[in-house]
């Protein structure tokens, strides 16, 4: 009796408790977006905006613009004017390239002036925590909600990757730079290890993973290395990366390693868990069998990885690209200046993308297939 009713509120605590997340995520958002008062710098929720002047632009390369003045009213929210009324003019361009144009009930930080015994302001920036609490939220939700305890794991790598990188770039700081590759070279590594160990955890499964996604990213980089040695790297700008304070091929170097890294990682697990999956439900499958499978399983894979990684290429170069265009400058010079390296990073991330097929294939068959020594492994 005793055990069916704990079963009984096990099952009641599995049924709400997903209501119960979301309930609290929308509590830490309301909190967001009244947290005006641990703020040092000023703050003013704007109670009424009038524009007072729409002025038309030109410049040598015919390209139209409309500055627009907007005289905002609004109220301090904090500190030792909270409660002061204020009025403060803000000049925007409609494009908003440089520029912001600013709303009813939009809370906005404010740099104030005191000239001639008169409080002014000007507004240097609108408060953004509560879209990125209300984001977060969501995808939260989404994830603990729907994945439950596999969610959680998830996030919980995130929340410890995001921990790591944090340390990584204050320890290169630290360095002025000169260890770059050297730090990120170990934070991939620790990447894919404490990844792997929480969201799989410590199996035979995960050490197939691990050392593939090592091998894959590996023998990428090595790849792009031997490459620009042979090429003496002419057609790498550089310069496009605008690192004034630190040498950029390391850091380049260091991009394109996690940026591989994340694209590896993904695809050998996939690769290597349908394996798992097929071993399962058809013990006695031969090693060669196995290749053969996870061949096919990464070819339909590496087609649309590597498609998502274009678009992440495009849509992060595509407004700096537009607005070197804009400007007259050529097609050779805007790829030069925006797209080379992210093309180069592309194509170093998509080498081990491919690498990686015949590389989990060979682990998994080695380690799961036919009746070897090795098989043992997998207890």
């Amino acid at each position: 009796m005793i055990t069916t009713t704990k079963t009984v509120q096990r099952r009641g605590w599995q049924k709400w408790w997903p209501a119960l997340v979301v309930l609290l995520g929308a509590l830490l958002v309301w909190g967001v977006a009244h947290d005006d008062r641990l703020y040092q710098q000023p703050l003013m929720v704007i109670t009424s905006v009038h524009t007072t002047a729409v002025d038309k632009q030109s410049d040598q390369f015919d390209n139209v613009d409309h500055q627009v003045t907007q005289r905002l009213h609004g109220t301090i929210t904090n500190g030792r004017y909270r409660g002061q009324k204020m009025t403060i003019e803000n000049v925007y361009l409609k494009f908003q390239s440089t520029t912001q144009a600013y709303h009813q009930n939009q809370r906005v930080f404010l740099t104030l002036h005191h000239q001639k015994g008169k409080l002014t302001a000007t507004v240097s920036g609108p408060k953004r925590d509560v879209a990125l609490a209300f984001t977060a939220w969501v995808v939260i939700s989404i994830l603990l909600v729907l994945m439950r305890f596999s969610g959680f794991m998830a996030l919980a790598s995130v929340l410890v990757n995001g921990g790591l990188f944090w340390l990584a770039v204050r320890w290169n700081t630290n360095t002025q730079g000169g260890m770059v590759l050297l730090i990120f070279s170990g934070l991939a590594i620790l990447f894919a290890a404490l990844t792997l160990l929480i969201v799989i955890g410590w199996n035979q499964q995960m050490v197939m993973t691990f050392l593939t996604t090592l091998i894959g990213t590996g023998v990428s980089i090595v790849v792009a290395l031997c490459v620009f040695a042979l090429t003496h790297e002419h057609g790498v700008y550089y310069e496009s990366m605008q690192y004034v304070t630190q040498l950029p091929r390391p850091l380049f170097l260091a991009e394109t390693l996690l940026g591989s890294l994340g694209a590896v990682m993904d695809e050998s697990t996939d690769i290597i868990a349908s394996l798992m999956a097929l071993k399962q439900e058809q013990p006695a499958i031969s090693a060669k069998q196995i290749f053969k499978s996870g061949r096919q399983i990464g070819g339909e894979i590496m087609g649309p990885l590597v498609n998502v990684l274009f678009f992440i290429f495009v849509a992060d170069t595509l407004p700096l690209a537009l607005l070197y265009l804009k400007n007259a400058n050529s097609w050779g010079y805007t790829f030069n200046m925006t797209m080379s390296l992210g093309v180069i990073q592309s194509l170093i991330s998509g080498i081990g993308i491919v690498l990686t097929v015949p590389v989990a294939c060979g682990i998994t068959s080695l380690l799961i297939g036919g009746k070897r020594p090795w098989a043992r492994l997998r207890h």
